[in-house]
């Protein structure tokens, strides 16, 4: 008899979280245990006195529901959190997914079926992890196979821009995914041999592999 009212006041509870207009707020130490709990966090970092906020915060909540059934996504939003740098270069406003820990950016605007299309779409990490073991078999740079193209960044853990670029990398791998391959290589571990072969010094530093040809970005 118990427990069937703790159930019933659980299924009261959600749905109405569910129906609120306004998102769940939590700290960074509720924040970070989500990350370590949940397959599917968004969040909205928001700071007070931001119209910009209030507008996506709007749009999220609208969304909220899909988010819940589509992703199995906790939805909430954290206030003036200096977490917020690690994510997004430009702070608050911003909308961030975290898939298995791993962020993606969203860079769009409160447009509601924009947003959820986006973030839907891309429910587990696009980026892929290339190694030294990995590196040749898959890209095959070096022959011009039928691999595809990749755009990849070298990157360490101690370096603090690459940590930064993480969220918008997913972002760039989410948009050009049915285009070509976006990945990553650590310079300092897995990927000391492939970073030595193409002549990485510093990261983050970023190559594209079309047809076999490696170029900067930017470059021919």
């Amino acid at each position: 008899m118990l427990f069937e009212k703790l159930l019933v006041f659980f299924s009261i509870a959600v749905v109405a979280l569910c129906e609120s207009d306004s998102l769940e707020q939590v700290d960074d130490e509720e924040l970070l245990g989500l990350f370590r709990n949940e397959k599917h966090v968004v969040v909205l970092f928001t700071k007070s006195n931001c119209p910009e906020c209030d507008k996506l915060e709007t749009a999220l909540t609208n969304i909220r529901e899909d988010l819940v059934e589509t992703c199995g996504a906790w939805v909430v939003k954290a206030s003036s959190s200096p977490l917020v740098k690690l994510y997004s270069p430009t702070k608050e406003p911003a909308i961030v997914f975290f898939r298995h820990g791993v962020p993606l950016l969203y860079d769009g605007d409160d447009n509601e079926d924009a947003m959820a299309h986006f973030l839907t779409d891309n429910k587990e990490p696009v980026v892929k992890e290339l190694t030294d073991e990995t590196f040749e078999h898959l890209t095959q740079s070096s022959s011009g196979a039928t691999t595809g193209d990749w755009f990849v960044m070298f990157y360490s853990n101690d370096c603090i821009d690459c940590q930064r670029l993480q969220a918008r990398w997913e972002t760039v791998g989410a948009k050009l995914k049915t285009r070509l391959n976006v990945a990553r290589v650590n310079r300092k571990t897995t990927g000391r041999v492939t970073s030595r072969r193409f002549h990485i010094v510093e990261e983050p530093t970023f190559l594209l592999f079309r047809l076999g040809k490696m170029s900067l970005p930017g470059h021919p």
